[in-house]
């Protein structure tokens, strides 16, 4: 895609940290974050992007899109865009590979299209196995429309 190198960075560096968390205890989450109320299983982008925080790390676009990762957000930059469709074309998931396949090879050509599809199909399966929708995911969703 012919990145400058600081945006290439951001992307490699989000794509790196985003699950650095993934397998934490929920008790280490819930410190991290102080957040006693979501569900666990989105804790971890959250934490580590608090955690990166602490450590230093000063770029927005890599900290929202570490930390909202798993439900969307409509403040995105390219970066928090790159890595949410990143997440779902990862070649070794194990369903709609030829879809997803298909949509990997648009990106450089068709970014904001791709992610546009992305955050459709992500949320057509959200309400066809009957998941709870996120107000981040709704407000993602409509900014694309």
């Amino acid at each position: 895609m012919r990145l400058d190198r600081e945006e290439a960075n951001a992307w490699i560096d989000a794509g790196a940290w985003h699950d650095a968390l993934r397998d934490a205890p929920e008790k280490q989450l819930r410190r991290i974050t102080g957040d006693d109320e979501t569900m666990a299983q989105l804790l971890h982008g959250p934490a580590a992007a608090v955690q990166l925080e602490k450590d230093g790390e000063t770029r927005k676009d890599v900290l929202d899109a570490i930390r909202y990762h798993t439900v969307g957000s409509p403040k995105w930059e390219r970066t928090g865009r790159a890595l949410y469709m990143a997440d779902y074309l990862e070649p070794g998931r194990k369903f709609s590979r030829e879809d997803r396949f298909f949509l990997a090879a648009q990106v450089p050509h068709s970014f904001d299209a791709v992610f546009r599809q992305v955050v459709r199909f992500r949320l057509d399966w959200s309400v066809r196995e009957g998941n709870h929708i996120y107000p981040e995911t709704v407000a993602l969703w409509n900014s694309l429309r």
